[in-house]
């Protein structure tokens, strides 16, 4: 490596030509590094629009159902947002001490070693992002179609169809441009919100009205039945799902301008703001359709744009579907990113570490997240897939965060520009505890079956990353798939920024005395 030039793009101009074959040739930047344009506004749209989904606008009545009354569900969505907001203060810790993309993984990994790392990379790679993908993408096309197929379901491949091109724009919007993703993140972000707000306002106009019967004390904490503490904590289970997401910044902390400033800003703007809406939007749902009307409900945010929208009813099918269109971009976003990390970290192929030249973005991983999606989409057993993976979710979050203890533990003087108390991890670990053995106390099989896809990875690790010694067939065959995904993609290694990673990782120390892109001169 000459000076500060990285050797990784200079092969791009042949040793050898004549002039006029330079001229044609792009320019080349110099570095080619992960772009930070993700700036304040952009990370908190990023939490906010990978929190607000479709699951407020289709299906709160989880928390009703178990919680057995209105006022219980509303103090369950409040105390759900206190939860997210004690995981995010911890995640904001280990965003501004270990500044790596990749989330749950890079600390995880930093912590407590490879395999660990590996096994939640695995799960999140094989199962947990494609097919949550898979699902929002389905209740994107469901929506869009819902006016064409008024009295019946929409036609399998119909949505099918819609939902793989829908995946494919927005993959090729997230190659072109990190700028342009994020943008498509911060518009639909607002779309959601004023969505919401409409909601929020129509059943604030009915509260003023006179329509809050349900919500005075005495009726809204009138039991039919008393909940027992499982199904409390199921109704936390189901609010703590429509809060899922809240930990999606930390997969693209090398992108953030001023991590140690906007991370933990970003963070502490969007948990409150969530939790403030979704209180108000469940307040007006209840202002408007009895518990019983909000149970038999399969979309509740539908039910109540035609209670009370009357002919404006459709812009709540409309608003469910430009939710889950932004949903769908930041779960590209963040997902690839997480792809990006495990292969620079040597746990996955390192072509999935390289970014194009010139746009500076992950195309080799956002192909990949892409292609696992449409595959799931194929098999159609998106929904059973879901609940195997969610309970690896819950397990990800509580090994992170008790991950923060050990490493305070391990390095007491290492420097951390937020330290929080120790009162917030400890009142998290407790409450994931408890719905951890929950979960596997009601739901067992689900719960041995996602552990079941977590090991299997075990296997894959010892054989694919520990196995340094493989026969060299092997590495010849990846390295040639590695030039020609690289002559396909005009994707090289990404520079180091040593402000931002004072320890390189391994794959940056194997590229530095060689050129990473040989292969496309």
């Amino acid at each position: 490596m000459d000076g500060q030039k990285s050797s990784s793009c200079s092969i791009f101009s042949r040793p050898h030509g004549t002039a006029t074959e330079a001229k044609k040739k792009p320019e080349i930047p110099d570095r080619v590094t992960l772009k930070k344009e993700i700036g304040l506004l952009s990370a908190c749209t990023i939490i906010i629009g990978n929190i607000i989904g479709s699951g407020i606008f289709i299906s709160p009545k989880g928390v009703l159902e178990h919680s057995g009354s209105v006022g219980l569900a509303l103090v369950v969505w409040v105390l759900g947002g206190g939860i997210a907001a004690l995981g995010s203060l911890c995640y904001a810790e280990l965003g501004v001490t270990i500044p790596k993309s990749g989330g749950d993984y890079s600390y995880v990994t930093e912590i407590f070693g490879g395999l660990t790392g590996f096994l939640l990379l695995w799960s999140a790679v094989l199962i947990m992002y494609p097919t949550t993908l898979a699902v929002i993408a389905l209740t994107f096309s469901s929506y869009v179609l819902q006016p064409v197929f008024p009295n019946c379901v929409p036609p399998y491949m119909a949505t099918r169809m819609l939902s793989a091109t829908c995946l494919l724009l927005l993959t090729w919007v997230n190659c072109s441009s990190v700028r342009m993703a994020t943008r498509i993140q911060d518009v639909f972000t607002v779309g959601k919100l004023m969505a919401l707000g409409l909601i929020i306002m129509v059943g604030l106009v009915q509260i003023f009205n006179g329509n809050y019967e349900a919500l005075t004390p005495q009726v809204a904490f009138s039991l039919d039945r008393t909940p027992s503490v499982g199904q409390i904590a199921l109704a936390f289970l189901q609010a703590s799902f429509a809060f899922s997401g809240w930990n999606f910044l930390n997969y693209v902390t090398e992108e953030v301008v001023e991590p140690r400033r906007n991370l933990p800003r970003a963070i502490y703007i969007s948990i409150p703001l969530v939790t403030f809406v979704y209180t108000l939007t469940n307040i007006a749902y209840f202002s408007s359709m009895s518990p019983e009307e909000l149970l038999s409900s399969n979309a509740v945010a539908v039910t109540f744009g035609e209670k009370l929208l009357g002919m404006f009813s459709v812009i709540m099918p409309i608003s469910v579907a430009l939710s889950t269109f932004g949903g769908i971009n930041g779960y590209l976003f963040t997902s690839s990113r997480l792809c990006f990390s495990g292969a620079r970290e040597g746990h996955l192929p390192s072509l999935l570490a390289m970014i194009h030249y010139k746009n500076c973005t992950p195309i080799p991983a956002l192909l990949v997240c892409c292609t696992a999606t449409v595959v799931i989409l194929c098999i159609g057993e998106t929904h059973n897939l879901i609940n195997y993976v969610s309970f690896i979710n819950y397990l990800s979050y509580g090994v992170t965060i008790a991950g923060l203890l050990y490493y305070r533990w391990k390095k007491p003087n290492l420097y951390r520009p937020i330290k929080v108390s120790l009162l917030v991890p400890v009142s998290y670990l407790m409450f994931w505890a408890l719905l951890l053995g929950f979960s596997l106390y009601s739901e067992p099989v689900v719960c041995g079956v996602g552990l079941v896809i977590m090991l299997t990875g075990v296997p894959v690790y010892f054989l694919g990353v520990h196995w340094k010694e493989k026969p060299k067939c092997i590495y010849s065959f990846i390295e040639r798939a590695t030039h020609v995904g690289q002559r396909l993609f005009f994707v090289v290694f990404p520079q180091i920024d040593p402000i931002e990673i004072t320890n390189p990782p391994e794959w940056a120390e194997r590229s530095s005395g060689r050129s990473s892109c040989s292969a496309i001169s």
